[in-house]
């Protein structure tokens, strides 16, 4: 199969996996909706009235809508960090940048941002500068003259994660006690619907992040060559790690500043689909895009349906997933370091 037919074939499967699970998600849930209602909708049979129309346009769409976005953005951050540091273990949360840009957004939230078009701008640009400090903080700790080391990273992540969890606990320890409620919800990882202006820049964002880290695939497929390597091929090796890293840093810091701090995403979703298609990078990066929506969806789903009519914070499940298969991971890498 050539390799425009391959990636056609991969992310249409993809795409139709993560429309199942989204017509799933549309069904289930403490208001009953019923299959006829969803193939009226997608026929354009009959109009939505009432506490229908509510449910499926007012609340249930739009999170499904930001489920797979964010799912969608953390996956590519993921591939984006993996190639980078060409480090399988490396990810947003794991290296402390999520918590970067959960302090961005803290930082904001106490100033009195919301979450109207303007006031979405503002966080994002709050929680990328967080992504981006951290980020840059773990890169810097961890390198060495050889490159970055597996126990070197992960230390300087874990640091860096634990620095900025304690500054975000001396902020709103230092914040009136009525201003709390919505800053320790959105900890805690909150896929609730967002506005629709919102919701669009969100989705504007997460395109830019795509294209940022996507429109140098090539160039990360030559970069796993090694930089000496890539160079003699034509590839500016630190203009293309400024570049991919800013992508990444964008998508953690705008996923961070809507939907909260959700962990392993980018761990878990890179490899499953590096097993599926393999390392090009043409072809994993939209897989990981899609493949991480499918993700994250299923997770929501399951997190406001196991333990109904209560909900669970949608990053304990992903924590519940992703901790054993980090486990994993680290053994194997360090397996091959130290036999």
């Amino acid at each position: 199969m050539t390799g425009p037919a391959r990636l056609a074939a991969v992310c249409g499967g993809l795409a139709l996996l993560l429309g199942v699970v989204a017509v799933g998600s549309l069904l289930v849930g403490s208001a009953r909706i019923g299959p006829g209602v969803i193939v009226d909708l997608v026929t354009g049979r009959g109009p939505l009235e009432g506490a229908e129309r509510v449910v499926i346009l007012g609340i249930r769409l739009p999170r499904i809508a930001a489920a797979a976005l964010a799912g969608g953005a953390l996956a590519v951050a993921g591939a984006g960090f993996q190639a980078l540091t060409r480090n399988p273990l490396a990810e947003p949360s794991i290296l402390g940048v999520s918590a970067g840009a959960a302090f961005g957004v803290v930082l904001a939230q106490i100033s009195g941002l919301g979450q109207g078009v303007v006031e979405a701008l503002g966080l994002t640009a709050f929680a990328f500068a967080g992504a981006v400090v951290a980020g840059s903080a773990v890169y810097l700790i961890a390198s060495t003259g050889g490159g970055l080391p597996v126990h070197t990273l992960l230390l300087a992540g874990v640091i860096v994660g634990i620095f900025f969890s304690a500054a975000i606990t001396v902020v709103i320890s230092l914040v009136d006690t009525n201003r709390l409620g919505g800053v320790i919800h959105w900890l805690l990882g909150n896929l609730a619907p967002i506005p629709a202006g919102a919701l669009g820049v969100f989705g504007a964002t997460v395109a830019l992040g795509f294209w940022l880290v996507l429109g140098r695939a090539r160039a990360l497929n030559l970069l796993a060559l090694g930089e000496e390597g890539a160079q003699e091929l034509g590839v500016d090796a630190e203009r293309l790690k400024r570049r991919i890293f800013a992508g990444a840093a964008l998508l953690t810091g705008v996923v961070v500043a809507f939907v909260g701090p959700i962990g392993f995403v980018g761990l878990i979703v890179p490899h499953a689909m590096r097993m599926l298609v393999g390392s090009d990078h043409r072809v994993l990066i939209p897989a990981a895009a899609l493949g991480g929506g499918v993700f994250l969806l299923s997770a929501d789903t399951l997190a406001r349906t196991v333990v109904a009519p209560a909900e669970l914070s949608v990053g304990v499940i992903t924590s519940f997933c992703g901790a054993p298969f980090f486990i994993y991971l680290l053994r194997s890498r360090v397996g091959r370091i130290m036999p």
